[in-house]
């Protein structure tokens, strides 16, 4: 079980650097652009025996998500850090507050 997590670990941080957050810089004119994801990894493993030590079994898993979230632009005048939205969280953040909303109208008796 101890070598199944730690190969497991191993390919987890060796994957995990900087080239999978920072993009390649895209120049264009006198400014440069460099893209910016957020890298997530998320890993398991487990095992066990039956009570006769004859059979045992285990297993594990991982995963990565990666998404863009903004750049860096890189001009003569500083550096800046553009933000992407994220539409699915404003989204989620207007069906709340309608929900909220609905809620307190029940609640009040008001229309």
């Amino acid at each position: 079980m101890q070598e199944l997590l730690e190969n497991l670990a191993g390919r987890v941080s060796a994957s995990a650097s900087a080239r999978n957050v920072f993009g390649d810089p895209v120049s264009v004119g006198n400014r440069t652009v460099i893209p910016i994801a957020q890298v997530r990894y998320a890993f398991g493993a487990g095992g066990g025996h039956a009570e006769d030590k004859e059979h045992s079994g285990g297993g594990g898993g991982g995963r990565v998500r990666a998404r863009p979230c903004g750049a860096l632009e890189v001009t003569a005048e500083g550096t800046r850090f553009i933000a992407f939205d994220d539409p699915r969280r404003l989204g989620a953040a207007l069906a709340l507050g309608f929900v909220l909303g609905a809620a307190m109208m029940a609640l009040t008796g008001r229309r």
